[in-house]
């Protein structure tokens, strides 16, 4: 079974422990994405994950390029070409002091790419699903209409489609997601999405549901993977809750769990001891 999954992969520059910006003289490097998450996971649950965006050509871009092939990501239909990788610096929080993202992000390969980069026919073949999120069409209309275009082809090949809304108000106002997410949505087979993000873009009201940073992608990654393996609704639910409490666990963006660790914790075991 393939995944293809779409979005842009960041810089992801945070200081050291639980420092906060102001504090820190170092800051580590790595990369992530909220897509990009999502494949990573899949590939480590054994899946054929490919990765598609839009990536300068210079050593920064090979870089990130690199981040994805070491765990298995197929990384053959990413788009070379223009200027920037986007950033976002993330500042740890602690107790009952949130977390702090601060993007840099504007004019990046991706954010300036066109629909014509991608040939979606081509990207779709022998695929079963595709996901993306609601970061990516915020990145601008060329986005909203590429995801459209993306959509559109999925559906011809006969792909799933997943989405997960994400709502970043740093990214656009919530008419222009409501607006853009409802066309977008009328192609998705499975939507997933917090309480705020239902309220935020739809104006649907639930009941609370805790999410961290890290944690929505590792759900989803999660989610896509047992339903692929034909587990019941139930059953993929909890897969995918387990993973996302793994996640929480993982430094960095991507979730380094198996399968089996998963299952194990859907299981009810969650003491967390040695494993000999």
């Amino acid at each position: 079974m393939k995944v293809v999954t779409f979005g842009e992969l960041m810089i992801r520059l945070q200081p050291y422990n639980y420092e906060r910006f102001v504090q820190a003289d170092h800051l580590e490097f790595t990369f992530g994405g909220g897509e990009a998450n999502v494949a990573v996971s899949l590939a480590n649950y054994g899946l054929d994950a490919a990765y598609v965006t839009k990536l300068p050509a210079h050593a920064i871009g090979q870089a990130a390029v690199n981040s994805l092939r070491r765990y298995g990501v197929d990384t053959s239909m990413i788009v070379r070409g223009g200027d920037r990788v986007g950033i976002y610096f993330n500042e740890k929080g602690a107790s009952q002091r949130g977390s702090v993202c601060i993007y840099d992000r504007a004019h990046s390969a991706i954010q300036e790419s066109q629909p014509s980069d991608f040939d979606w026919d081509k990207i779709f073949e022998g695929v079963d699903w595709f996901h993306f999120t609601g970061i990516t069409p915020a990145l601008g209309p060329n986005l909203v209409e590429t995801c459209k275009e993306a959509c559109k082809a999925a559906k011809a090949h006969g792909v799933k489609i997943s989405c997960d809304l994400n709502y970043r108000g740093k990214l656009w106002t919530r008419e222009q997601a409501r607006e853009a997410m409802t066309e977008l949505c009328q192609y998705v087979d499975v939507c997933i999405s917090n309480e705020e993000d239902a309220k935020d873009v739809f104006g649907i009201e639930a009941e609370a549901i805790i999410d961290r940073v890290g944690g929505g992608d590792s759900f989803g990654g999660g989610l896509i993977y047992a339903l692929l393996n034909g587990k019941s609704t139930q059953d993929a639910v909890e897969f995918a809750v387990a993973a996302s409490a793994l996640k929480h666990t993982i430094e960095g963006d991507y979730n380094m769990v198996t399968v089996a660790e998963v299952e194990k914790l859907a299981g009810g075991d969650g003491s967390g001891r040695i494993q000999r």
